[in-house]
This record gives structure tokens, sequence and C-alpha cells, in this order.
């Protein structure tokens, strides 16, 4: 466990002087409940203002009162530059009062100060509040031969969300639709884009505008999703899901195996030649665009005489089919199991008794082959092998089916305070590319605009970045990054530049010099280095 003290790891001041110091100011402005019970703390990482008794944990769960002093649960996590590590491996962090015996891995040598291979993450490191505190970690090194700094924090998050990418073809639910977690509304179904369905989940309505119920399981649901943990939920009229970052969605118990290559009009133009002296007509099926073969701008081309084939639907421009079905989670996405279903007749003065039909789904996960008979009814028989060869390179194109969670927040007061006394000259920085912004060390999108909007997949981020504090809100990392220079420009607390070398011979912050418990490295995976990035090094 990390110490963590009113003055959030901000660097011992002489308190002789006669001029009244910043940790001073902050033990005299702390509010006091004179009933408190001796053996409590109180904790003032976030505005809730726990009060912990001996051996507990507070509401969060990121506070203890350890023998009478309020310590950190979680360690502050590390990143290390190491190319030949695997993204998931960690190893022990042992601060110099610690036996170098304890190292867990043999391979490291615990040297630690070498500033183009460590960098300090937001998770575990503490937050700003109250907004007037510098943030727990403003470090200062060298990469490339230039002055850096970097402000790490937690921020806690009102204002924040999910949106998750889902690949599947299947009905979801319709937009707008409400998402329910342990049966609170959590969010809504947004547009379906290419190959995928879009949720958005949390956000500030569904944490504070609500029930309390509402805003404590939207808490424990975003937490859960953020920390790459499976979360189960419900669409009004529509499915059930279970949905991990990384891994394959789990629609109506069924987990989802492909992304479809495209829609039905793109696999035909995309297949046509292949298909082309095999088969006299071809469909796709989607409950999007339905590409008919022959009729298409592709078969045109190929010279491939119409088969006759009349399809129900609303027809867009040759060869292209709107709404041949509802949505649902049959062939491509529709709601039929009968492929024929769409086909409204054939045409007798162009169809032909023997001419071959192929039907597919855009994924080709459903397929089959027919032949016209006499009265000019299709009747399923066994597929050539050169055409199921060409049914499965279908497959083989598409990628397959992920959930994807982005972690999107707004960075409000409290964390541009923790930076600057004049917290717009960091917006306005980061909107000039002089400031590098992660999350948990990992590339962030900012958004345009005003205000600093950060954007972030959490797969990329450290393992249990995420916590919450019963307010309700998120405890999310964000790092600032900057030329030395630059911080001081944009008016930055420059009196707490700490050194990285010093962060790393404490362990962790510490307002007594008590000894604090180990904080963990771990490698930086495949993100690039938040140091590295240009602008930042010219």
């Amino acid at each position: 466990m990390t110490e963590h003290t009113k003055t959030d790891g901000l660097p011992s001041l002489d308190v002789t002087t006669s001029t009244e110091s910043s940790a001073q100011f902050l033990e005299r402005a702390r509010p006091r409940n004179e009933r408190m019970h001796t053996e409590k703390v109180e904790c003032n990482a976030c505005p809730v203002l726990c009060q912990i008794s001996l051996g507990r944990a507070g509401a969060c769960d990121r506070y203890a009162n350890q023998e009478g002093v309020l310590v950190r649960v979680d360690p502050v996590v590390l990143l290390r530059r190491s190319l030949a590590q695997a993204e998931s491996a960690v190893v022990p962090f042992v601060p110099a009062n610690e036996p170098a015996s304890e190292v867990a891995d043999a391979n490291w040598s615990g040297d630690l100060l070498l500033a183009d291979e460590v960098f300090v993450t937001g998770v575990g490191s503490s937050t700003t509040y109250p907004d007037y505190k510098p943030a727990p970690f403003i470090v200062g090194s060298t990469a490339k031969g230039v002055d850096m700094v970097t402000v790490v924090t937690e921020g806690i998050f009102s204002y924040c969300s999910f949106k998750v990418k889902i690949d599947t073809d299947r009905f979801l639910g319709t937009e707008q639709a409400n998402v329910r977690c342990k049966g609170e509304v959590v969010g809504h179904v947004t547009t379906a884009e290419y190959g995928s369905q879009m949720l958005s989940l949390g956000g500030v309505h569904h944490l504070t505008g609500g029930s309390k119920k509402e805003g404590r399981i939207t808490a424990e649901m975003m937490a859960a999703l953020g920390n790459k943990q499976a979360v189960e939920l419900a669409i009004d009229g529509g499915s059930q899901l279970l949905i991990q970052a990384g891994r394959a969605p789990i629609v109506n118990g069924v987990e989802e195996q492909r992304m479809r290559v495209g829609c039905g009009s793109a696999a035909v133009g995309i297949f046509a030649k292949q298909f082309f002296g095999l088969v006299d007509e071809v469909v796709v099926v989607d409950d999007h665009i339905t590409g008919v073969l022959t009729e298409h701008q592709a078969g045109r081309c190929l010279d491939m005489p119409r088969s006759g084939i009349r399809m129900r639907g609303r027809k867009s421009t040759p060869g292209r089919y709107f709404q041949v079905a509802n949505p649902g989670n049959g062939w491509g996405g529709t709601d039929i199991a009968d492929p024929l279903s769409i086909i409204e007749a054939w045409d007798a003065e162009v169809a032909r008794p023997g001419n071959t039909l192929l039907m597919t789904s855009t994924t080709g996960e459903h397929a089959s082959w027919y032949v016209l008979n006499d009265a000019l009814q299709p009747v399923e028989q066994q597929m050539p092998a050169e055409v199921r060869r060409i049914v499965e390179r279908i497959g083989e194109n598409c990628e397959p089916s992920l959930s994807t969670v982005l972690f999107l927040g707004g960075a409000g007061g409290s964390l541009r305070a923790g930076v600057t006394d004049n917290p717009v000259l960091l917006t306005r920085a980061i909107k000039r590319a002089l400031v590098n912004v992660t999350c948990g060390g990992a590339p962030a999108y900012v958004w345009p605009g005003g205000g600093i909007t950060v954007m972030a997949d959490v797969s990329r981020m450290p393992d249990n970045s995420f916590g919450t504090v019963p307010t309700p809100a998120i405890v999310a990392p964000i790092e600032f990054s900057m030329r030395l220079e630059d911080y001081r420009v944009l008016g930055g607390h420059m009196d707490y530049v700490r050194s990285l070398q010093e962060v790393l011979r404490t362990g962790a912050w510490q307002a007594d010099g008590a000894p604090t418990a180990r904080s963990w490295l771990g490698s930086a995976g495949g993100n690039p280095w938040p140091l590295g990035r240009e602008p930042l090094l010219g």
C-alpha cells in the first residue's frame, strides 16, 4: 500500500520558515469533524470524505486506515519501455529501502533511473481533489536530451461514458433503445456501422441524473467494462449481450465469430469475377443492401446474362435491394431462416430450367446451392467444390468479431487546476499539440472544440485502470507530458516538479518519510512511448 496523506504526495516544505507553507495551508484548510472517533481517519481523495475505521477501507476500496494512517491500497503503475517484454508482463518495483532479492524477475537489473525507460502513469496515483492542489505526481525527466515534465493524476469523472463497438450482423436493438444492466438503464443503442453495432454506455445522466440504484449500477458496470471484465447487458426489445473488451461478443448465448467482409452489394462486387463461369446467379443476403450478381454493375461488366430472378424489398440501384427482410439473427443479419423467402418469382421468359443459384450471407456462415427445375422452382442440391471454396474465401476475408471499448471523458476543473493556475492555457497547449495526453500511458485522442475531451481504447490501458467513488463517478488515469519550458510558460506548478530519480528512489510520494509498499512496473506493450511522440521532441 502506498501512503496517501492530506498533501497527496506534495514535496516536503520547510515548515521552520516564517512564510506559511502550502502543506500547512492544506492542513489548516481541511474541514474537521470534531465528533469523528479518534481511531478513524478522514480521506480527502474525493468529495465523499469517508471517515474510515481502523483496519477498514473507504467506500471506493482505494484508501484504508492502517494503524491510524491513511494509505493507498492500490500501487502506482509504472511503464517500462521494453520491446522484448510481453505486453502483459509485470515485474515488481522495489523501493530503495527493500532488499533487491525480492525482485521477482531475475532478468530485470533493478535499475530504474533511466528516463527513456520508465513512465509514471496515473493508475493508482490519487486525485487532485480538492481543486486547488497540484497533481499528485509532477515528474521531471529527460528524453533524447530534452527536459520534460509529466503531470500525473487520477481524474474523478462524472462526465464520461464508454462507446462500445460490437462486431456483428445480428440485430441487437433499434436505434435509441435502452440498454440495461441488472434491470437499470445504463445507456442506449446508437448507430449501426459497417459490420458493427454501436452502444453508448454510462454518462452523467445515468450516473447522477436518475435513482441512486441506477447511478450505483452504472458506475459498477462502467468500472467493470473499463477494467476489461465481462458485462451482461439487455437491450429493450432486442438482444441479450455479454461483452468484454477485446473478446468476441456473445449475442443471445451465441458467440460471434465473423465480422462481415462487406454489405451484400460489396460482396457481390468483390467476388464477382471468381463466381463468373461457375454459377448463373448469386444473391448475397444482407439486412442492409442485398446484392444480386447479374443485375449488379459487376455482373454487367462481365457480360453476365440476366437470370430472371425477382427480389422482394425496395430496389435501389441495379442489383442492390434494401429491406428484403426485417433485422434479426438469421441470414445476413435478417430475420429469415429460409433464404428463398426473399425471392418473389422468376421471369419465365428469362429463367431456364437447370440454371444455378447460390445464396450466401455476407460472412459465408450461411450458404445454399440451388438448381431450377422444370417449373422454375429452385431445388437445393449439393454445392460444387469450386463454389464452396469461394464461399469459404468470403469467410476467410471476414475478420474475427470483437467487442471494442473506448473510454470517453471530459477533463474538468480539478484536472486542469492540478496542472496549472491558469487552466485555459493547458487547454490551448493541448490543441496546439504542445502537450501529449495519455490515459494510463495509452494514446488518447483529444476531440476538437472546447475543453479537454479525451478518448482511449481500454484494451491498451493497464489492467485495473478504472475505479469508482460513491458520488457516484468513475476514477480514471490521465497524464499530460510536455517540454519543461512549455510547462513553465503555461503557468505550471514548477515548485512541485520532482525528478524521476527522486520519485523512483522513494517508491512513491510520502510526507513524513515512512516507508511505502511496492508499486508495479508494467511493459508499455505496443503503445507509442508517451515521451517520444512528435512534435514534443521536435
